[in-house]
């Protein structure tokens, strides 16, 4: 017959597991990885995040969290729900000008925007956008460079009529006819001259600003606390992206599985694409003109100080490969 068990017997045994349990953490956890949170868009011009992970170091993990908006990847980054983002210089430069405490290190990609019109609409140029419903999605860096080029042809944003539409919808409502054109971000702009539902109107990169687009930025705080974590993250950054710059199959298998689109779709967009970590004086210059744009449009009240806004310390410390 068993031996039973005594209360007494059973509370000095759950005891000494507790205290087992307590003192455990500091023996278990010992060999896991740094957790390196980092922020990725829905967008093609947003998938070296996705090769990161062949590229970390030992003692590091780097998760991956989707965005839908620049502005939301931006101000996970301001509240700290995520150490690293790749998001647009626009949102970067609303969030600087607001004095939140975002930081420049790197940049992610160059070119991947374009006005996309419906397929025998006739609209050909911007000029032909007058009176026409145009998909702008606000606060982006498709938004400023649209105003933009509306300026340069002496147009304002009054001869539209602008339809606030996320990236991700764009070609589903120009295929619905819910708009007659979009200005957006790849891989839409590829989806639809790929099946046939758009026409290119034009690259919009005819502007003093360039083809400037995506950067790749920090909390100040993790700057001056975690330097090394932050070198750490350069260096993943910079192999994953010079990776699926060179690796077309790669990056045509990777977007597809990501974002869900037709191979055929992803090859439209790759021409449309410069993915890029380096950052010098020539982005910082765009940059410059840029905020100079958006202080003009009344989007921020005053340009933010470059000086703390970018820092290139990291990417001057890259060794050439």
């Amino acid at each position: 017959m068993p031996t039973p068990i005594r209360r007494r017997d059973f509370l000095t045994g759950a005891a000494g597991l507790g205290a087992g349990l307590i003192a455990a953490p500091t023996v278990l956890h010992a060999d896991e990885p740094v957790v390196i949170r980092a922020g990725a868009l829905k967008l093609i011009h947003s998938i070296a995040p996705y090769f990161y992970e062949q590229f970390v170091p030992a003692g590091y993990k780097v998760e991956v969290l989707p965005f839908e908006t620049p502005a939301e990847c931006k101000n996970a980054v301001v509240t700290k729900s995520i150490d690293f983002g790749a998001f647009g210089i626009a949102a970067a430069i609303l969030g600087a000008a607001a004095g939140e405490p975002v930081v420049v290190i790197a940049s992610t990609c160059n070119r991947g925007m374009a006005i996309i019109a419906k397929k025998d609409s006739g609209i050909n140029t911007i000029k032909d956008l007058r009176g026409k419903r145009v998909a702008v999605f606000p606060g982006t860096t498709q938004e400023v460079f649209f105003l933009e080029r509306l300026k340069m042809e002496g147009m304002t944003i009054r001869d539209v009529e602008p339809v606030r539409v996320s990236f991700s919808e764009m070609h589903i409502a120009l295929a619905r006819g819910d708009i007659d054109a979009y200005v957006g971000a790849e891989p839409g702009p590829g989806v639809s001259l790929s099946s046939g539902v758009g026409q290119l109107v034009e690259y919009p990169y005819s502007t003093p600003m360039g083809s400037l687009n995506m950067v790749f930025g920090t909390h100040r705080d993790l700057i001056t606390d975690k330097p090394d974590l932050v070198r750490v993250m350069l260096g993943i950054h910079q192999r994953a992206t010079d990776f699926a710059a060179a690796h077309q199959d790669a990056l045509v298998a990777m977007a597809s599985s990501k974002l869900g689109q037709k191979k055929e779709a992803i090859e439209a967009s790759i021409p449309n694409v410069e993915l890029t970590w380096k950052l010098g004086p020539k982005e910082i210059e765009e940059s410059k003109i840029y905020a100079d744009h958006m202080l003009a449009l009344k989007q921020i009240k005053r340009v933010p100080d470059f000086a703390t806004f970018f820092d290139t310390s990291f990417v001057n410390a890259v060794k050439p490969t």
